[in-house]
């Protein structure tokens, strides 16, 4: 598109300041502003800024607000066959290639304390291996089992792109064929000021953001991964966040559930910390499955308890989910994805009209992002399917206190024994912790049943000891 057609156009939605300092740039400079106004949907730019800067939309609480019924963790009397013959659906759909994992990791390390993509900060308590390394390895040990390779499609960041390529590259993809290992890049946003205008982070450059763990549902489309995943002949997928090195990146028995009652999306659930933790808590509004933001559901909803004096609203959500293929090219169907926006006001850096750079000390723009969970209430069907926190779910989000690598550490080591006494062995514990530093190489086993299978010959552990478990 020619420069004064570009020009045009955004003179019609009313934006066409972004190109102010346009003749006073390098032709780097002018090429990197193009190719970032080109990247846009600018017919929608005026939409999204009259409805979501503009005004400021209310959350639209359900009328009706009921607790989740949840898929239990352990079946009951009536539901084992089910239970048996999902893990066995779930089995058979690795064998045919019709799964693959879906990681979103456009993260960096920053609140770590880490330089880098997040995906490479050490984790594991004993050989300190790589998060992104921990996910290979279980993909690495369900493909062997399966006898047919998990593809696995990762999405970075503008930030992170080129280093994570690089540390897959140096480490030779952690033992997977780099050709079922498919890169793709998160797509952006543009912050608006208050009035409604696009902001300039430079004279050359918009300020952008990342557009939410929900534009991933975009990105798969407009990166070429969907199609990729039909060629293949991929039906589902397996979709985690980089920060979780406790998630069963493929689990047979939820992907069998998710095929088997024809579930368009379903998605894993931990009982709440506490009635007012903060994380999205799943519901049924107005008869439809659905997360609502612990900061949008009523406080007094969320202290209510049941008659056994529990949270009656405890069904946490962990952003751990399986996604039918299909569902997400109808998402994407009329060429913009059929989510909703959610607004933020957040302090942004800009260079105003005279061309100097300003730093706000308060809010003065609006970011907007989507959110996966906004797909499942668009869904044909949908289920939610109850897991232990302890099993799955310990993130490393903060460099000290809750959810960092001392609590996942922690957590790691307490699954790791918890797994060995489960298959048979005394394992010491003083205070109700280990008293042994225990980590599983995920090729040893990537699941509590793979373990059992593998523990084929005795292991004593005493207390203080450090066991590194592999193949």
């Amino acid at each position: 598109m020619p420069i004064n057609a570009l020009r045009q156009r955004l003179a019609r939605i009313g934006q066409e300041h972004v190109l102010r300092f346009y003749n006073d740039l390098n032709e780097a400079g002018r090429k990197k502003l193009f190719d970032q106004i080109s990247a846009l949907d600018l017919d929608s730019i005026a939409d999204l800024a009259k409805g979501y800067v503009l005004n400021k939309p209310q959350a639209a609480l359900p009328n009706d607000i009921q607790p989740v019924t949840m898929w239990p963790r352990i079946p009951d009397e009536g539901r084992k066959g089910l239970y048996a013959m999902a893990v066995n659906r779930g089995r058979e759909l690795l064998a045919a290639g019709q799964v693959a994992a879906f990681l979103v990791a456009g993260g960096q390390g920053t609140r770590l304390g880490y330089d880098g993509p997040k995906g490479q900060f050490p984790v594991t308590p004993i050989k300190q291996k790589p998060l992104f390394q921990v996910f290979a390895e279980q993909l690495l040990a369900h493909g062997r089992d399966a006898g047919k390779a998990v593809p696995w499609y990762l999405m970075t960041s503008e930030v992170n792109d080129a280093p994570t390529r690089a540390f897959f590259e140096a480490n030779h993809h952690f033992g997977l064929n780099p050709k079922d290992v498919f890169f793709f890049v998160q797509g952006m946003m543009p912050a608006f000021g208050m009035d409604g205008k696009l902001l300039l982070a430079e004279k050359d450059s918009l300020a952008l953001s990342p557009d939410g763990h929900g534009g991933s549902l975009r990105a798969l489309h407009k990166s070429g991964a969907l199609a990729d995943m039909r060629k293949r002949g991929v039906e589902h997928l397996s979709y985690f966040q980089v920060d979780n090195p406790l998630v069963h990146c493929v689990d047979p028995l939820f992907l069998g559930l998710h095929d088997l009652t024809g579930s368009e999306i379903s998605s894993k659930t931990v009982t709440k910390a506490n009635a007012l933790e903060k994380v999205g808590n799943f519901v049924i509004g107005d008869g439809k499955l659905q997360v609502i933001e612990y900061s949008d559901l009523p406080e007094e909803l969320a202290l209510k308890i049941d008659d056994a004096g529990k949270p009656l609203f405890n069904a946490g959500s962990i952003g751990i989910h399986a996604l039918c293929v299909e569902f997400i090219e109808r998402l994407n169907e009329s060429g913009r994805l059929s989510l909703p926006w959610h607004r933020a006001e957040k302090k942004v850096g800009f260079v105003d009209a005279a061309g100097n750079e300003q730093k706000p000390d308060k809010p003065n723009a609006v970011k907007l992002e989507q959110f996966v969970f906004d797909a499942i209430p668009i869904a044909r069907e949908a289920i939610c399917f109850e897991t232990l926190r302890g099993e799955e779910f310990s993130p490393v989000k903060n460099a000290e206190g809750a959810d960092s690598p001392a609590t996942c550490r922690r957590d790691q080591l307490r699954r790791a024994a918890r797994w060995l006494r489960e298959a048979g062995l005394n394992t010491p514990e003083k205070g109700g912790e280990p008293e042994v530093t225990v980590e599983i190489s995920p090729l040893f086993a990537a699941s509590i049943e793979q373990l059992k299978k593998r523990m084929t010959r005795p292991l004593t552990l005493a207390a203080g000891q450090s066991v590194y478990l592999e193949i």
